[in-house]
C-alpha cells in the first residue's frame, strides 16, 4: 500500500471519528505502576499467579510483548509519555532536569482543548503541575504527599522511612490503608463526581512496586521466597557485562551488606506488591464497568520501566538498558478497542501514548511529538507493519561515562544516604556518557558513545550475557543494526522548531515513517 493511500485514509478516518464522537468523547484511564518488569505476568508465562485481572484484561483487549520505555528512568519516561517525545528532544535525561523540558503541545493541551475534566491521583515525577489538572491528589514513596491526611499519615510514614529501602517483615499498613488502595479510593471518588455530558481523563499512578519494598498481608505471605521461580542470572554473570554493572552492584554491597541473602524476601516483596496493585486495579476497573462506562472508556494499562529484581543479583535499575528494565507492560482495553487473539508483537514505545490518544478522539497528532499512533492497529484497521519492526531506547546525560576512583566516592556524590537500603541507583556513575539500544526481530543492539557495542540473540540468549558485537560469524546482523540504529537516531532528531517559510513540513497523519 501506498503512503498517499495512508494519508488519504488517514484524514478520512480522522473526519469520520470526529464527527462520530463530537457528541460524547471516550474517557481515557491511564493506570501506571513504577517499575514493573513486563514479564513477571501469566500473560507472558510467568507461573506465579502475579497479576491474574490485568492478564484477563489484555484478552478482552490488546496487549504488547514488545512495548518498551523511552528511558529507564522515571522523569524521562513519564515525561515522554505526555510530550511523545524521546528524551533527547524534552532534554529530560535524568531525574533532576524535569524543570529543562521542552516540548509544543502536550497531551494535557489536547485534552483541555477537547473538554475534558482530568485529574491526577497518585505519583507524578513529571514536568506537569496542579494547574494542569482540574483534581490533584499526589502520592510519594514514602507516603501521601497531597493535602488532606488520612488519619494514622505521620505513623505510616515513619514506618516507610525507617524501612528505608526494604523490609523483611510484613508491613504494619493493612490493606485498605496502602497507598494502591487509598489512590483508587480517591480515583472512584473523582469518577463519582463527573458529569455524564463531559468525559474525563484520569492519570492513576502507582508509586510501587518501586522500593521501598514493603507488602502486607495478606500479600506479603503469598508468595513463598522459597517456591518463587529463580533468577536466570547471578552475580557470576557481571563479568559479562559493562563497568557500569559491576559499579551498581559496589554501590548495593555498600549499601545492602546482606543483599544477595535478602533477595529470595525482597522479590517476593516484589511480587506481593505487584499483586496488591492489580487487585485494585480490578476493584477500579470493575466499579467502572458497573456504572456502565466500559464501553466508553479507553484503558491504558503500563509501567514506566522495570527491574531488575535480582537479575545479575542487582535490584531496582540504573545500569544498562537489559530487557529487564526497558521492556515494560502495556496493556490497551475498553472503548473501540478490539480483542486481539495473543500478544501483539509489534515495537512499540510508551512515546506512542500521546499520539494514539490524539486519534482515538479525533483530533491532529501535534507538531514536535515523535511518537506514532497505534490507534489503526488497535482498531483492527490496516497500518504498515514495517513502522513498527524495531524500537529505540535511550541512556545517559552525556559527556564522558565517569569511572569509580577513590576520589569521588558513593557518599561525596549522594548515591548513598544514612542507613541501609538507602541508595540511588541513578548516580553519575549509572547514567554518565550516552548509549541507545535497538530492538528488531530477535536481535539487539546496544552502543554508547565510546564505540563500545554489545550484540543480542535474544532467541538464543534472552539474558544477554553473549555478546557477539565482535564475532566475525555475525558482521552482517551488526551491520544491519548499526543501520537501524543510525535511521532510528536521525529520525529521532527534534523536528522544533518547523521552518518558518516556504518549506513544506511533510507528515504522515498517524506519525508513521513507513508503508507497506
Amino acid at each position: 500500500m501506498k503512503l498517499k493511500h495512508y494519508l488519504a485514509s488517514g484524514l478520512l478516518i480522522t473526519a469520520m471519528t470526529t464527527g462520530a464522537r463530537e457528541a460524547r468523547k471516550p474517557n481515557i484511564v491511564i493506570i501506571m505502576s513504577d517499575q514493573q518488569r513486563a514479564d513477571y505476568c501469566g500473560r507472558e508465562g510467568f507461573p506465579l499467579d502475579i497479576t491474574p485481572y490485568v492478564d484477563s484484561i489484555a484478552r478482552q483487549g490488546a496487549w504488547f510483548s514488545n512495548a518498551y520505555t523511552s528511558m529507564p528512568a522515571s522523569s524521562p519516561a513519564r515525561c515522554s509519555m505526555f510530550t511523545g517525545r524521546y528524551p533527547n528532544a524534552t532534554h529530560v535525561r535524568t531525574n533532576h532536569n524535569i524543570a529543562d523540558i521542552t516540548y509544543g503541545t502536550d497531551l494535557m493541551d489536547v485534552l483541555h482543548a477537547n473538554g475534558y475534566s482530568t485529574a491526577l491521583v497518585g505519583k507524578n515525577h513529571a514536568y506537569l503541575k496542579k494547574s494542569d489538572f482540574d483534581f490533584w491528589t499526589l502520592y510519594g514513596h514514602w507516603g501521601k504527599e497531597s493535602k488532606p491526611e488520612y488519619p494514622g499519615d505521620p505513623e505510616r510514614k515513619k514506618f516507610l522511612s525507617d524501612s528505608v529501602g526494604q523490609s523483611l517483615t510484613p508491613s504494619p499498613i493493612p490493606v485498605d490503608n496502602q497507598q494502591p488502595s487509598r489512590i483508587i479510593d480517591e480515583a472512584l471518588g473523582f469518577v463519582d463526581r463527573q458529569s455524564a455530558d463531559k468525559p474525563y481523563f484520569m492519570w492513576i499512578s502507582f508509586p510501587e512496586p518501586h522500593n521501598p519494598f514493603q507488602v502486607c498481608e495478606p500479600y506479603f505471605s503469598m508468595f513463598n521466597p522459597d517456591n518463587i521461580p529463580a533468577n536466570h542470572t547471578s552475580r557470576a554473570d557481571l563479568a559479562k557485562k559493562t563497568d557500569k554493572y559491576r559499579i551498581l552492584a559496589k554501590l548495593e554491597d555498600q549499601s545492602c551488606p546482606n543483599l544477595l541473602a535478602d533477595l529470595p524476601r525482597l522479590r517476593a516483596n516484589y511480587m506481593g506488591m505487584i499483586r496488591l496493585i492489580d487487585d485494585q486495579i480490578k476493584r477500579f476497573i470493575e466499579s467502572i464497568k458497573q456504572r456502565g462506562e466500559w464501553d466508553n472508556t479507553i484503558f491504558i494499562i503500563l509501567s514506566d520501566h522495570g527491574d531488575f529484581c535480582g537479575e545479575y543479583g542487582l535490584i531496582r535499575k540504573g545500569a544498562g538498558l537489559s530487557e529487564s528494565l526497558t521492556r515494560i507492560p502495556m496493556v490497551w482495553a475498553g472503548g473501540g478497542i478490539k480483542k486481539h487473539d495473543g500478544a501483539m508483537t509489534d515495537f512499540v514505545s510508551i512515546t506512542d501514548i500521546y499520539p494514539t490518544l490524539c486519534t482515538a478522539i479525533g483530533d491532529t497528532i501535534p507538531l514536535g511529538v515523535q511518537g506514532r499512533s497505534l490507534w489503526p492497529m488497535l482498531t483492527g484497521e490496516n497500518y504498515p507493519k514495517e513502522e513498527f519492526n524495531s524500537i529505540m531506547v535511550q541512556l545517559g546525560y552525556g559527556g564522558n561515562d565517569v569511572p569509580l576512583t577513590d576520589d569521588f566516592t558513593f557518599s561525596q556524590e549522594g548515591a548513598i544516604g544514612n542507613g541501609i537500603a538507602r541508595f540511588d541507583e541513578l548516580n553519575t556513575w549509572t547514567q554518565s556518557g550516552m548509549s541507545r539500544m535497538v530492538r528488531q526481530g530477535d536481535w539487539k543492539l546496544i552502543v554508547d558513545s565510546r564505540g563500545n557495542g554489545e550484540l543480542y540473540n535474544l532467541k538464543s540468549d534472552p539474558y544477554e550475557l553473549n555478546n557477539l558485537y565482535d564475532s566475525k560469524k555475525h558482521i552482517a546482523q551488526k551491520c544491519d543494526m548499526l543501520n537501524l540504529m543510525m535511521k532510528w537516531e536521525l529520525r529521532l532528531q527534534d523536528p522544533l522548531p518547523v521552518p518558518r517559510h516556504r518549506y513544506k513540513f511533510s507528515r504522515n497523519p498517524y506519525n508513521y515513517y513507513s508503508a507497506e
